[in-house]
């Protein structure tokens, strides 16, 4: 393999458009090589469009380019288990959109399809690969804030006028807790590094949608930590977490979602520093770079991503538990 992954792109969503190609592009150790759509003048108008040699009029066709390295899949939610196993099939390393799948059990066959034919897969929960995530955590393992008591999370926007949108169709497992939702569930995993023994949700749920368009869940942690979340589409927008420890607190916002021009800031409380706290500065960085970065690496150096892709199958397990929650 050359020294920069050839990266094939799985449809022409958006978020390949705006955030992830671009990322590969700046990257050290990538190029984007490829795109492939159902329609070919879209694949060859996208890929004209961000300078990408090669566009496909089937996905099967990308699969089947024996020059392509990895895929990035970023089709919509119920789709992320065929396209995924069919990549793995391909011999493809793929990183696979959140969240990992519709359920659980699809996202577990996924991680074990890909162990067994020996192919590189990971999530991209791009957030993780921040510094502030990481400066977060430190804080909290290090006691800054003694023992962890809460952690509250909020990821909300308004999506009116999209109503076509993919995220409020239940046939392509959308939903509030699907699309932003699992980025609240994600963190809180990752800032107590448990899972949860008890969730609870309670949702609005759209009369034409018939998803999940508001909600608002609850973790109860082995620890003792107990979390709460809201996500939603019909309210402006909102990206933070806070955790609140016996001696201080941290606030993180922006959180998931920001540009990669823009500088961070922690803003941090301790039983010093008094009602003013403290901030803490993160430089400005592309998340979607470092995320691209990290895979190249392990599929070149031959090692594990950062992060394994059974972290993506908990992270489901606790969405499905969350969903039976609601008729509980």
């Amino acid at each position: 393999m050359a020294d920069k992954v050839r990266w094939g792109i799985l449809s022409t969503a958006n978020i390949g458009r705006v955030r992830v190609i671009p990322a590969i592009q700046k990257s050290r150790n990538g190029v984007v090589a490829a795109v492939a759509s159902r329609d070919q003048h879209k694949a060859q108008t996208f890929a004209a469009d961000l300078n990408i040699p090669t566009a496909y009029g089937s996905y099967e066709e990308l699969l089947a380019d024996p020059s392509i390295d990895a895929i990035y899949n970023p089709l919509p939610n119920s789709l992320h288990a065929e396209w995924s196993i069919k990549c793995a099939e391909a011999g493809k390393a793929t990183l696979c959109e959140k969240p990992l799948a519709s359920n659980a059990g699809e996202a577990q066959h996924m991680v074990d399809e890909f162990a067994r034919l020996g192919v590189l897969f990971a999530e991209a929960f791009m957030y993780r690969f921040h510094p502030r995530a990481q400066r977060a955590k430190e804080l909290i393992d290090t006691g800054a804030i003694g023992d962890v008591r809460f952690i509250q999370a909020s990821f909300t926007f308004d999506i009116t006028g999209r109503e076509d949108d993919v995220r409020l169709s239940k046939p392509l497992a959308g939903g509030s807790l699907m699309d932003i939702g699992c980025y609240c569930v994600n963190v809180m995993r990752l800032m107590t590094g448990e899972e949860p023994d008890r969730v609870q949700a309670f949702a609005r749920i759209g009369q034409r949608s018939g998803v999940d368009e508001n909600m608002v869940g609850i973790l109860d942690f082995p620890s003792g930590v107990l979390g709460h979340f809201d996500c939603g589409f019909r309210s402006p927008a909102t990206n933070f977490y806070e955790i609140r420890g016996a001696t201080g607190r941290i606030v993180v916002e922006p959180a998931f979602v920001s540009e990669p021009t823009v500088e961070s800031v922690i803003r941090y409380w301790d039983a010093t520093s008094g009602s003013a706290g403290k901030t803490i500065t993160v430089p400005a960085v592309d998340q979607y770079q470092l995320m691209v970065e990290d895979f190249a690496s392990a599929l070149v150096e031959g090692h594990p991503p950062r992060y394994l892709p059974q972290d993506g199958v908990q992270n489901m397990h606790v969405i499905d538990r969350l969903y039976a929650s609601l008729s509980g």
